[in-house]
């Protein structure tokens, strides 16, 4: 999750066996760099990096962004009318700098690398950990080139990895159906993701055909992952039905809690949300005033359904615990 991996988190899961990750979406190049560089500086583990497939340009409507500053403004401050300009980091840039980083994988969500760029990460070694939400989604980055495929289930935190975002909410696909499917139509090794917190989900996983699990709110409580201590409470009594799908806060469909913010967002009164990353522009000062105030209701709070078996012991501490009964259960 962008935003909520920084170097200690990663560091932290790594030393205990795992693979560490970067959210980079929003980092420059050289965040990106130095990113890697603090993760090299404590630990010689694994770790992966991760970019969005930059989509096409957002379709800009004045009149409908008015109405969001309107409704915005009953959460924070008053907002610009230029504060959906907002820029995306040059992806170009980024995908040098991932190179450059020669972490062990590199991975994608919302879609495939450019031909050009996979064929540099095959010349370095370096693999190529492709999201997918559908089997189709996992045929296509099979067929791009993708050394592993890294099913989503549709109870994953944060954003949905949808190819299409069109689709993104309404091909709402269970890991559970999805992963053994998944498994049975490509040639490589799938990692299964959503949902799982806990030995049970890790072993579930494992015995529906995964290589491996890839978790992410489940470390999310964890001192090293650095969130806001309302994020982390708020975690920790949420229930699968208290999650929803949102694009309320970014412009693209993400699993969040269901805040007096997102609950009032999906309501009839409320206003379609901006494009992507039209409306993150727009929602920027009131999610900084959340963080700022420790107020879970105007933070982006990304939340899996199964955020309630998050714990808060550090993570290289629970890094260990959850691969050691899930062995125990798979025995």
């Amino acid at each position: 999750m962008a935003g909520a991996c920084p170097p200690s988190l990663s560091i932290a899961v790594a030393n205990a066996g795992g693979m560490g990750a970067c959210g980079a979406l929003l980092l420059s190049s050289e965040e990106i760099l130095d990113w890697a560089k603090q993760f090299r500086a404590v630990s010689d583990g694994s770790f992966q990096i991760n970019l969005w497939i930059p989509g096409p340009a957002p379709i800009r409507d004045a009149a409908k962004e008015e109405a969001v500053r309107t409704f915005l403004s009953k959460w924070g401050p008053e907002i610009p009318p230029n504060a959906g300009d907002t820029k995306t980091p040059n992806f170009a840039k980024q995908c040098d700098a991932l190179l450059e980083a020669n972490p062990d994988a590199i991975s994608s969500i919302m879609g495939v690398y450019p031909p050009e760029f996979v064929r540099k990460m095959k010349d370095k070694g370096i693999k190529w950990f492709a999201n997918a939400t559908t089997v189709r989604e996992a045929r296509i980055a099979e067929s791009a080139g993708a050394d592993v495929i890294v099913a989503q289930g549709m109870e994953a935190g944060g954003h949905r990895g949808s190819f299409d975002a069109a689709y993104a909410e309404t091909q709402m696909v269970g890991l559970f159906s999805l992963l053994p499917a998944i498994v049975d139509s490509v040639s490589i090794p799938v990692v299964a993701t959503g949902g799982i917190a806990d030995a049970r989900g890790i072993a579930a996983a494992l015995a529906l055909g995964a290589s491996a699990v890839q978790i992410g709110t489940g470390f999310l409580r964890c001192p090293e992952a650095r969130i806001s201590q309302a994020w982390v409470d708020a975690l920790g009594c949420c229930l699968p039905e208290d999650t929803l799908v949102t694009r309320a806060f970014s412009g693209r469909p993400g699993r969040v809690i269901a805040t007096v913010y997102v609950k009032a967002a999906a309501s009839g009164e409320a206003p379609d949300p901006a494009p992507y990353p039209v409306q993150r522009g727009l929602t920027k000062a009131m999610r900084e005033l959340g963080v700022k105030a420790n107020d879970i209701d105007r933070i982006q709070a990304w939340a899996g359904q199964s955020s309630a078996l998050a714990r808060t012991e550090s993570a290289q501490e629970l890094a260990r615990m959850l691969w050691n009964e899930a062995q125990m259960l798979l025995s």
